[in-house]
C-alpha cells in the first residue's frame, strides 16, 4: 500500500526536528495517529498534503475570525511586501495599529508590540514587577500564558502551596516566585494575599479560559479579582492572546465590563501573522524602556508585513460589529446542535460555549475549573477526534483546547458538521 504524503513527511521531520512538529500538541499524541500535514487553506476549509479537504474548527488556533486567506488580508500582505519585509525601524503602520487597538481595549492606554503571545506575558510581568517593586505573582490552574520558565509551573498541595517547575529547565528559583491558584474560587486568592502580604507584583489569568478546553469566570468572580488587585496595590493582567478581538472588539473585559490594568494580546492582532503585544495603563507601561526603566527590546517588533495585516484585521472588526453577531449565531448554533444529539443518544457530556469558542467534554460533571476538566473521557475523545477527521472535520487535536470558529461557516457547513459529530457518536457507541 502507497504511504501517504503527510506520513512520509512525519517520518521525514522527525529526522530533523524534535518528535517531528514544531509545537507540541501538533504531534497528535493525546488523539492518536500522526499529524496531517497541510498545503493550504481558504475559507472554512484546510487542505492536506494528500489533496483532503477538511472543514477547519481551530482558525490557525484562534485568529482566523473571518476565515483563511481573507481575500483584504491577502491584499494588505501582499501590497506591504511590495515595500520590503522587515526594517529594524519605526514605520507609520506601527502608530496606526497602536491607535486603533488604545480605541478598541478598554484597558490599553498605550501599546508594545512584540512577535508573539509568551513575549508579550513575559514581558507583562517584568513591567509589572518593576511598577510594583515586589517579585511574586499568581497564576491560575491550567491557564496557560505561553512557554516562559514562568509559566511552566504546576500546582502544588494546596492554595498557599509554593509552585515546583512543571519542565526540565525551569530552576526552583524561577519557580519559586510563582504562586498557584484554582480558577473560579476567590478565597484561594484570599489565602494566596495573606500568606503573601506585600510581596505580589500581579495576577494573571485567562478572563476565559481556552486552554483546559473553554472554561467560563462563574458571575462576580472577575469583579471579584479586579476588588482584591485594587485593594492589594496587584497589577490585575488578563491574557487576551485568544480572546482579545474575538468574543468582542474590546475582547473579555468589554464583554464582562471588567477592567484589568494590563492586557496581553496576540494571534488576531496580526491577522494570522505571528504578533504579540501588551499594553495598559499609561503609568505602568511609562515604566517600559525607553520611556522607563523596564528594558524590553525585538528586532522583528512591529514588522511590517505584520502590522499590515494586522491593521487590516482590526480596522475590518472596528467597523463591521455584524461580525460578533454572526460569531455568536454559529457558536450557538453548533453548541446547541451537539448537544440535542449528544442527549438523544444517552451520552454523558459536558459542553461550555461562548460566542465563537466551545469545547466539548466528555464527563457528566460541569467543568469550570482545571480539575473538574480533567475528569473528561480523553480516550473517548480521541476516538471521536479521528471520527470527525475520518468525515472530514478537523478539530483541536486534543480534549484540552477550546475550538475557534469563523465567519467562513455558512449555515450549509454547520449542518455538515453536526451530520460528521452525529454519524461520528453513533459510530463510536455503536
Amino acid at each position: 500500500m502507497q504511504i501517504s504524503e503527510s506520513k512520509r513527511l512525519f517520518a521525514h521531520a522527525k529526522t530533523v526536528i524534535p518528535g517531528g512538529v514544531n509545537s507540541p500538541v501538533r504531534a497528535f499524541r493525546a488523539v492518536g495517529g500522526d499529524p496531517i500535514f497541510i498545503s493550504k487553506a481558504d475559507g472554512a476549509y484546510l487542505y492536506d498534503a494528500d489533496g483532503n479537504a477538511y472543514i477547519e474548527m481551530i482558525n490557525s488556533w484562534g485568529p482566523m475570525i473571518l476565515g483563511h486567506n481573507h481575500p483584504l488580508i491577502r491584499e494588505a500582505v501582499i501590497k506591504a511586501m511590495e515595500s520590503g519585509t522587515s526594517f529594524g525601524a519605526p514605520t507609520a503602520r506601527e502608530v496606526e495599529i497602536a491607535a486603533l487597538i488604545v480605541n478598541m481595549v478598554p484597558s490599553v492606554e498605550k501599546v508594545r508590540m512584540v512577535n508573539s503571545g509568551t513575549e508579550a506575558t513575559m514581558s507583562a510581568i517584568r513591567v509589572a514587577r518593576g511598577y510594583t517593586g515586589r517579585d511574586k505573582f499568581i497564576k491560575l490552574e491550567g491557564h496557560y500564558h505561553g512557554h516562559g520558565d514562568s509559566f511552566l509551573i504546576a500546582a502544588g498541595s494546596g492554595a498557599i502551596t509554593m509552585g515546583n517547575p512543571d519542565s526540565p529547565g525551569v530552576t526552583s528559583g524561577t519557580a519559586k516566585d510563582t504562586l498557584l491558584a484554582p480558577y473560579n474560587d476567590l478565597q484561594a486568592i484570599e489565602n494566596l494575599v495573606v500568606a503573601n502580604d506585600g510581596e505580589i507584583a500581579a495576577l494573571i489569568l485567562e478572563p476565559v479560559p481556552g486552554n483546559m478546553g473553554l472554561c467560563l469566570p462563574d458571575p462576580g468572580y472577575l469583579q471579584g479579582l479586579r476588588d482584591i488587585c485594587t485593594r492589594e496595590g496587584i497589577v490585575l493582567i488578563f491574557d487576551e492572546v485568544m480572546t482579545g478581538f474575538r468574543l468582542a472588539k474590546g475582547g473579555a473585559q468589554e464583554l464582562f465590563g471588567v477592567i484589568p490594568d494590563m492586557t496581553t494580546m496576540g494571534k488576531i492582532i496580526g491577522g494570522g501573522m505571528p504578533v504579540g503585544a501588551y499594553g495598559g495603563k499609561k503609568e505602568i507601561m511609562e515604566f517600559v524602556s525607553p520611556a522607563g526603566p523596564v528594558y524590553q527590546a525585538g528586532t522583528l517588533s512591529g514588522n511590517p508585513i505584520a502590522m499590515a495585516a494586522g491593521l487590516t484585521m482590526l480596522d475590518y472588526l472596528d467597523t463591521h460589529p455584524e461580525v460578533y453577531s454572526r460569531l455568536n449565531e454559529i457558536g450557538m448554533q453548533i453548541a446547541s446542535g451537539i448537544s440535542s444529539i449528544n442527549q438523544s443518544l444517552g451520552l454523558d457530556f459536558t459542553i461550555n460555549q461562548l460566542g465563537s469558542m466551545y469545547s466539548l467534554f466528555f464527563t457528566q460533571e460541569s467543568v469550570t475549573d482545571f480539575e473538574s476538566a480533567k475528569t473528561s473521557d480523553t480516550a473517548l475523545f480521541g476516538k471521536y477526534f479521528q471520527a470527525m477527521l475520518h468525515r472530514g472535520v478537523y478539530l483541536a487535536p486534543s480534549q484540552f483546547e477550546s475550538l475557534f470558529l469563523s465567519t467562513a461557516l455558512s449555515d450549509d457547513l454547520i449542518g455538515k458538521i453536526l451530520q460528521a459529530h452525529e454519524e461520528s457518536m453513533k459510530e463510536i457507541i455503536s
